[in-house]
């Protein structure tokens, strides 16, 4: 079994998440649904409540000391991301509500510019419900076409299929880096190489891979990138859409209101300039300061570092699961960031996370907001353990132990 890497004290870790530290039904908490949301440290929300006790104030318009000192945090923000995510211009960095933010973003913006009745979106068949509908709403509005890249049962994209779907009329293609039902990692460089070739766009779905994997915009080429927030230990309800700038600028307005204006007359009115043209109204200050922090966090403890000791935890999961009898492992692909779902054969996923969380454990059951890739395994739903930095391999045994128990008793 291999430990920790030895420069990542994982103790030291957990004593930063507050949350971690409570009893859940009597039980010590085994929090393992981190694909739905990571928890935060404690810098995180301590970057919170120095902004509302301490400079709370509207950003870019005033010039007292309270908004020009959160102007400069707000877009010490974006100078972070710029460099974790490795884009070119600051100014290609959007805020957004996260992912799903971005994606219809992309979707309206993008769309009502480039996409037109007969071209060709593509999507896979892997992708959360929210870089599915989006797309079908483009496709509704249009006239244009939906094209869905096939899953073989190991969860892994058919390339060759997707290969023969890109046409000439292919617009854009759009897929995850990283499956949160099933973990499985995309070859995401050679899906954009290809889709470039056949002259479409890229937009990546980054939820899932923004804590785990390293994300180099201009090594990949990809024209549009999300990410949120909340899935890499920063708050909730924001995150960032990337997009090549010159992209971005020939894309119209997405919304219209306050800050994404240069000029208004009841006439005409002019727009920002980037990444202002796509921020209109006041923006969600506080969490998109106390973002900065949740960056810092995995920069200073290392991402590969992190990605290590998680694919071993993981390793270490997969093979206590699957030795339990009547498990059945959901997504069997050799790179996966650190999600392992299964089913049990007679038991109800939804029985399983009530009985899990009686005992404290923290797992999420259902079809995880992809139904269309359930469909495909002919499933319902399945159980879905997913790790963070701070989970452990005693939490591994717990979950472990926990199953075992529950398909004993289930089978009496």
């Amino acid at each position: 079994m291999v430990a920790a890497p030895a420069h990542l004290d994982v103790s030291k870790i957990r004593a930063q998440f507050p949350v971690l530290h409570q009893q859940v039904n009597g039980h010590p908490l085994v929090y393992l649904d981190n694909a739905a949301t990571t928890q935060k440290p404690k810098r995180v929300i301590d970057a919170l409540n120095r902004y509302y006790e301490g400079y709370n104030a509207n950003i870019h318009r005033g010039i007292h000391t309270l908004a020009e000192k959160a102007t400069r945090a707000y877009e010490a923000t974006r100078e972070e991301m710029q460099r974790f995510i490795h884009a070119r211009y600051s100014e290609e960095i959007i805020f957004t509500s996260g992912v799903t933010g971005s994606i219809n973003l992309v979707a309206y913006s993008f769309g009502q510019a480039f996409v037109q009745a007969g071209d060709q979106i593509i999507i896979s068949g892997l992708e959360h419900h929210s870089n599915i509908v989006p797309w079908q709403l483009l496709c509704e509005r249009t006239g244009a076409r939906l094209a869905v890249i096939p899953v073989t049962d190991s969860g892994e994209l058919e390339l060759e299929a997707y290969r023969q779907l890109l046409q000439n009329k292919t617009a854009l293609v759009a897929v995850n880096h990283a499956s949160n039902s099933l973990g499985t990692i995309n070859p995401i460089k050679e899906i954009i190489d290809m889709a470039h070739q056949a002259g479409a766009c890229v937009l990546i779905d980054g939820a899932q891979a923004s804590a785990h994997l390293p994300i180099d915009v201009r090594a990949l080429d990809c024209d549009f990138y999300c990410i949120s927030s909340h899935k890499m230990y920063g708050p909730t309800g924001t995150g960032i859409l990337y997009g090549k700038k010159e992209w971005l600028e020939k894309m119209p307005p997405f919304l219209g209101g306050g800050e994404m204006i240069r000029e208004v007359t009841f006439n005409q009115t002019t727009y920002n300039d980037l990444p202002y043209k796509f921020e209109a109204g006041t923006p969600n200050i506080a969490d998109v300061i106390a973002l900065r922090e949740a960056i810092l966090f995995i920069q200073e403890h290392d991402k590969a570092a992190m990605a290590t000791y998680e694919h071993d935890l993981l390793q270490y999961a997969t093979a206590k699961v699957a030795a339990l009898p009547g498990v059945r492992l959901v997504g069997t692909a050799p790179e996966k960031v650190s999600i392992l779902a299964f089913v049990v054969d007679g038991i109800h996923h939804f029985d399983i996370g009530q009985m899990m969380d009686t005992r404290g454990i923290a797992v999420r059951t259902g079809h995880h907001c992809t139904q269309p890739l359930m469909d495909r395994y002919q499933l319902e739903g399945t159980v879905r353990a997913s790790f963070a930095i701070y989970n452990t391999r005693e939490e591994v045994d717990a979950l472990a132990e926990s199953l075992g128990r529950i398909i004993n008793f289930m089978r009496k």
